[in-house]
């Protein structure tokens, strides 16, 4: 299999593993003193990103080769299961290559693990050079040291298995990744042609596109599909059908097939594989062990998802940033809640937006410009914070908060903040996450009721994780798509070297100018 079936783009060699096999099986074993001789030249040959790596793992055997036919057999299978993980195995294998010249098989084979084992434990790219603020934890591992101990203890396959990330999260989405790779080399489906907006109960010959399209995702039954085909008509059953891809694309789902939906029809199957592809390297960067206490706000889909005992339990829609002032990917301490808080407005939003419009705006805003230049706008119902304010720790002034712009969260595209996190039903969240204390939200409601600004502690810590997931797998098992509204897909695509063809995101409602909201 080659990067270019992967949708990499660019050929490389074709592993050929029965062969490789065989010529590796009658391979010799390398003489220890002639391999030490040779060991320094070898390793300078080495691209320089890996010779750290090779010369710790021979540190560690105390310079003894370590690789055996059948150790070699073990690594062939390890190499097959890339695709699982949207990697081209081409790229970090050539067994062909290493069973025909013996002398430097040793140290390039173990280059090539080391390599792999990496990308598959902390990604290909660092996501700082992908990102124009990461401040994330990164996933770490010493890779050397658990080479050398899988191979003493026979448990290679099983130490490659775990590097990864092996969350229900990353293993569905990967399976994802296996299932539309499996259509692109079925074909695909249909082009979907855009045009007209196909109203419910209408006629239309793009029908039998749609109707072929909707089965290969599993949007609409194989018998129902079969039951349907050459119809033109767009009837109620295939209306919901359309109506559950809407809500897997962030979509309004109101069975009306216009701009936005045709657009996300027009993806082909080849491009949600790369776009699951990106979104599995985004996980490979993040540590393993998570707290099971946390919130996770996915920026793409301008959703949060609260964790509890490891299990989510409450999810919310949000309002994030906008294009012009990104959301960043954060992972920051959360302790407290701030009842009826005020704003203290950023300096470049009270130059750009506010004080600009003059004294009058800003008594009409409840904002006052108070003793250090700052324009402060008061608590209460037109306070931009809402009546809840959730703190987080070194954040770059970034929070999650209440508001008092509802209607956005009734919205697709839900990308409109200046890059805080406005929460739906903030309050009633509140309350969810200090339930534990019976005090604590005795204090919150009491708060609330006399409108008097509080600070209420949580009592503990909980994880705060802004990310951006494009592609991932929801409740029910599906795979959901965003689009690639920061482009942020765009440019780590570049960087991994990945052709993408995303659609275009269309905003669903215009943009309030009265909004200066955080």
């Amino acid at each position: 299999m080659n990067r270019r079936e992967l949708g990499f783009g660019v050929a490389t060699t074709t592993l050929t593993l029965g062969a490789a096999s065989s010529a590796l099986a009658q391979t010799r074993p390398v003489d220890p003193q002639v391999f030490i001789a040779g060991f320094d030249a070898q390793a300078g040959r080495l691209p320089e990103a890996v010779q750290a790596d090779v010369r710790a793992v021979y540190q560690l055997t105390g310079g003894k080769p370590i690789w055996t036919a059948d150790r070699l057999r073990v690594l062939q299978e390890v190499a097959a299961g890339a695709e699982r993980h949207a990697l081209p195995a081409g790229d970090f294998f050539d067994f062909v290559g290493l069973a025909a010249d013996p002398g430097s098989a040793e140290i390039r084979t173990t280059a090539a693990a080391v390599t792999y084992a990496r990308v598959l434990a902390e990604g290909r790219v660092r996501p700082e050079t992908v990102e124009d603020l990461w401040e994330m934890q990164k996933n770490s591992v010493d890779i050397p040291r658990g080479l050398t101990q899988a191979v003493s203890a026979n448990q290679l396959s099983q130490w490659f298995d775990n590097l990864a990330p092996t969350d229900i999260g990353y293993t569905n989405l990967s399976a994802g990744y296996a299932r539309y790779r499996r259509i692109t080399r079925a074909g695909g489906w249909p082009a979907f042609r855009q045009g007209g907006t196909i109203e419910p109960g209408t006629s239309d010959n793009r029908i039998p596109a749609l109707v072929a399209r909707l089965v290969a995702e599993g949007d609409l039954s194989a018998s129902a599909g079969e039951r349907l085909k050459g119809n033109l008509a767009y009837g109620s059953e295939l209306q919901q059908a359309v109506r559950s891809f809407q809500t897997r694309h962030g979509l309004g789902s109101d069975g009306r097939i216009g701009p936005g939906t045709q657009r996300s029809l027009g993806a082909t199957a080849e491009d949600r594989a790369r776009q699951i592809a990106l979104n599995l390297e985004r996980r490979r960067w993040l540590k393993r062990d998570l707290n099971p206490e946390r919130i996770e706000v996915n920026t793409a889909a301008a959703i949060m998802v609260y964790w509890k005992d490891g299990k989510p339990v409450h999810s919310n829609r949000v309002v994030v940033g906008s294009v012009e002032n990104q959301t960043p990917s954060l992972e920051k301490p959360f302790a407290s809640v701030v009842a009826n808080p005020p704003w203290t407005v950023p300096m470049g939003i009270a130059r750009r937006e506010i004080l600009p419009k003059g004294p009058g705006y800003l008594a009409a805003h409840d904002m006052y410009v108070n003793a250090d230049g700052w324009v402060v706008q008061r608590a209460g119902p037109q306070s931009s914070l809402g009546y809840v304010k959730f703190e987080l720790r070194d954040s770059y002034a970034i929070f999650l908060h209440d508001t008092p712009s509802k209607g956005a969260f009734n919205l697709s595209v839900r990308q409109r903040s200046h890059g805080c996190v406005r929460v739906q039903n903030a309050v009633e969240f509140a309350r969810l996450l200090l339930q534990p204390d019976p005090a604590k939200l005795a204090q919150f409601d009491t708060a609330q009721d006399n409108r008097q600004t509080t600070r209420v502690t949580t009592g503990r810590e909980i994880a705060v994780r802004l990310l951006y997931w494009t592609a991932f797998v929801d409740g029910q098992g599906r795979v959901a798509f965003r689009e690639d509204v920061y482009q942020r897909d765009a440019k780590l695509a570049q960087a991994l070297g990945i052709a993408v063809n995303l659609p275009r995101v269309i905003a669903d409602g215009p943009s309030d100018a009265n909004d200066v909201g955080p």
